[in-house]
């Protein structure tokens, strides 16, 4: 699988150069990396695991942006600004990720000769920050379950045990996607009656091509 995020623009030797500045920190799943309207100044590397990016809406309610995995940077908008977090970073699983304060990265970036590739990644970025509510509202129940949990597939390290298990409770996926829970749990028996997932109680992915079909990422030709 060809590098993502970050990393994919900056190549393997700039990648590599990264993972050695800033501070190492293993992350516990469900521990919070960043908080919306917590003080910037620093970012973080992800070397492995995924995490997911909330916003709080008018209500006071989290909604989901987007999934974040190994190859990516997150805080890096409010590190860059000197200004308040955004958005909410929470782990999926277990994650290691390294810790830089923005004068870090801001070096990191002129030695490395790498301010083009960071333009790029935030370019690339700015197209993802619409509500994944928002962004499938079009699609039907089954679809916009089966894009999301192949995104979460598609983030996860290939070399994984865990790979095709879905870090997300069914309570969690119905909040990410806009759905009441009841129908998320019947989109999942569907799912699994017809072999696309495995049996539960945990999600897990057992047919990877189903799946993609049924989110319209595999041609009908």
């Amino acid at each position: 699988m060809s590098p993502r995020g970050f990393r994919g623009f900056l190549g393997e030797r700039r990648w590599r150069a990264l993972e050695g500045r800033g501070a190492l920190r293993i992350c516990r799943p469900g521990e919070y990396l960043l908080r919306q309207g917590a003080e910037g100044g620093s970012l973080f590397a992800l070397i492995s695991g995924r995490v997911k990016v909330l916003a709080g809406d008018r209500d006071g309610a989290e909604v989901l942006l987007s999934l974040r995995g190994p190859g990516d940077l997150v805080g890096e908008m409010a590190a860059r600004r000197r200004a308040t977090r955004s958005a909410t970073v929470q782990t999926l699983e277990k994650c290691t990720i390294r810790s830089l304060s923005r004068p870090e990265f801001d070096r990191f970036l002129e030695e490395e000769e790498a301010q083009d590739a960071f333009t790029d990644y935030l370019v690339a970025k700015l197209s993802e920050t619409v509500p994944y509510q928002v962004q499938q509202v079009h699609f039907s129940p089954r679809r916009k379950l089966a894009r999301l949990l192949l995104e979460v597939v598609r983030l996860a390290e290939a070399d994984s045990p865990d790979c095709y298990r879905i870090p997300f409770s069914q309570r969690s996926l119905a909040h990410a996607l806009g759905m009441v829970r009841s129908t998320v749990a019947e989109q999942i028996r569907g799912m699994r009656a017809d072999g696309v997932l495995g049996p539960g109680p945990r999600i897990e992915i057992a047919d990877l091509r189903a799946l993609a079909e049924d989110a319209g990422a595999v041609s009908d030709q």
